[in-house]
């Protein structure tokens, strides 16, 4: 359904009295992934490795540098006018704050209905028809649409941006850390509701996190993000048993074990995140890796398949491969 091919997304850093471009933060620097219909794609990463800015540029809500985005057979970047606001229509997000993303002004079913008066809808009675629906679906009463932001829960904010994003009818939602900012238990409540909707709906998600437990309750394949670059991509079920590229070994480490009795070896990655302005030559990962040699240092590493269906990007892993397959054969 979505192609993403070599997306690039600078931010320009001004200075001076003639504020000129004295510098780039390179926010997403070639970045290229494939979402099925009907599934949902995990992005994983620290704070700042560029997961919100994809999925924001995919969506030209913020502008691309270069890179192209094939939605349904069609390039997102060369639309204009009607055709763009047409392909809006298909392509929702669900916000990380749901809070800063309703006018506080506004009661909410006016904010999930105002997408449907956007796109042409000015039957009030079958717009609130459809309003009062949402609402439903997503475990809120009707009596909600009169109250405003301020009046209710996190979760609750977080279910009213989740119906606003599906009262269009999209076929693909972005979801940006829809959980993040909740608590366990409603953090379950989202998922499981956003994973009823997508069966009901036959939705394809874009799940933007950097709890790796959620990820792997939500997600069919997972593609893991450090400092603008992908590093690695493959189901689900590889990716937690058997992950290969070195970053996404020490982001596993981390995930806590519910049992006091099993202790994990955790890899603790040495030295700070690199500035994303002036990101380190070669592999970007290689002031920090365990396993880097020399070649690492100045030969920026290819995201391939190094087996059937897992992408990576790492010169490491890639020894490692070759190594099991001679071994093998």
């Amino acid at each position: 359904m979505v192609q993403v091919k070599s997306l690039v997304k600078y931010f320009p850093i001004r200075g001076g009295i003639l504020q000129r471009t004295v510098a780039q933060v390179k926010a997403v620097d070639d970045v290229s992934f494939n979402i099925k219909r009907g599934e949902t794609l995990g992005l994983v990463g620290e704070s700042g490795c560029g997961k919100t800015t994809v999925g924001r540029t995919l969506l030209r809500l913020i502008p691309a540098t270069s890179g192209k985005v094939i939605f349904e057979g069609r390039d997102v970047f060369s639309l204009t006018g009607p055709d763009l606001k047409a392909i809006r229509r298909d392509m929702q997000i669900i916000f990380q704050d749901p809070y800063s993303s309703l006018d506080p002004r506004m009661p909410i079913g006016e904010s999930v209905g105002e997408g449907l008066l956007v796109h042409g809808m000015r039957d009030s009675k079958k717009r609130n028809d459809i309003v009062m629906e949402m609402l439903k679906r997503v475990g809120l009463e009707d009596y909600h649409a009169r109250r405003y932001p301020h009046e209710f829960s996190g979760g609750q904010r977080q279910r009213i941006g989740i119906a606003r994003a599906l009262a269009l009818r999209p076929k693909f939602i972005v979801c940006d850390e829809p959980v993040s900012a909740l608590d366990v238990s409603i953090q379950s409540q989202v998922l499981n509701l956003l994973k009823d909707l997508q069966r009901e709906f036959g939705l394809t998600y874009l799940f933007i996190a950097h709890n790796l437990s959620v990820v792997e309750h939500i997600s069919d394949r997972v593609g893991v993000m450090y400092l603008g670059k992908m590093v690695e991509l493959t189901d689900r079920e590889t990716l937690f048993r058997d992950p290969l590229h070195p970053y996404t070994k020490a982001l596993l480490s981390a995930i806590p074990i519910p049992d006091p009795t099993i202790k994990r070896e955790r890899i603790i990655l040495q030295g700070e995140v690199p500035s994303p302005i002036n990101p380190p030559s070669g592999c970007r990962f290689h002031p920090r890796c365990p396993v880097a040699i020399d070649r690492c240092k100045v030969d920026d590493p290819p995201f391939e398949e190094l087996k059937p269906g897992h992408l990576v990007a790492c010169h490491v892993a890639k020894q490692q491969v070759e190594e099991e397959k001679r071994l093998m054969a």
